[in-house]
């Protein structure tokens, strides 16, 4: 009878440090999706600003264009130089910079979110599998559980 008390109170601590186990993992991956949203709407803007350098390269100086000041709104405005565009670095700092420089930072910064994405969503599918594993876990020893209380 000892025995079996020992086999039940291990499966017991088994299922208790499942059930951490999966809150844990659960929270990692609301956090990765979190981030993986991020970087999403990161890349969105980015292909956004590549698509306006490559427009702006098209069009001559004193064009008509529509800017975006957001809710769905424009204003009109002419463009003054389509060879200079005032790039953001980072930190709220904005320099001048060529289209094509622009255009050349874009897409390295398109290029790095892209791999930091891909990285999120791998280990996003990990926590996933590893979720999963623990669930199929914790129901085998809740039914070892049920059937070792019928007897």
């Amino acid at each position: 009878m000892q025995g079996r008390n020992e086999v039940s109170d291990s499966a017991e601590e088994e299922a208790r440090r499942l059930l951490v186990e999966l809150r844990i993992l659960e929270g990692t991956a609301d956090s990765l999706r979190q981030r993986i949203a991020f970087v999403t709407a990161a890349l969105s803007d980015l292909n956004l600003a590549r698509m306006a350098l490559e427009g702006i390269e098209k069009e001559e100086a004193d064009a008509s264009l529509f800017v975006p000041i957001g809710g769905g709104s424009f204003i009109k405005a002419k463009l003054a130089d389509k060879d200079k565009v005032i790039y953001g670095v980072g930190a709220s700092v904005s320099i001048e910079k060529t289209v094509n420089e622009a255009k050349e930072g874009v897409a390295n910064r398109l290029s790095e979110l892209g791999k930091t994405r891909l990285a999120l969503e791998q280990q996003f599918d990990q926590v996933l599998r590893k979720i999963q594993e623990d669930q199929t876990r914790f129901q085998e020893l809740t039914a070892q559980y049920r059937e070792r209380e019928r007897r």
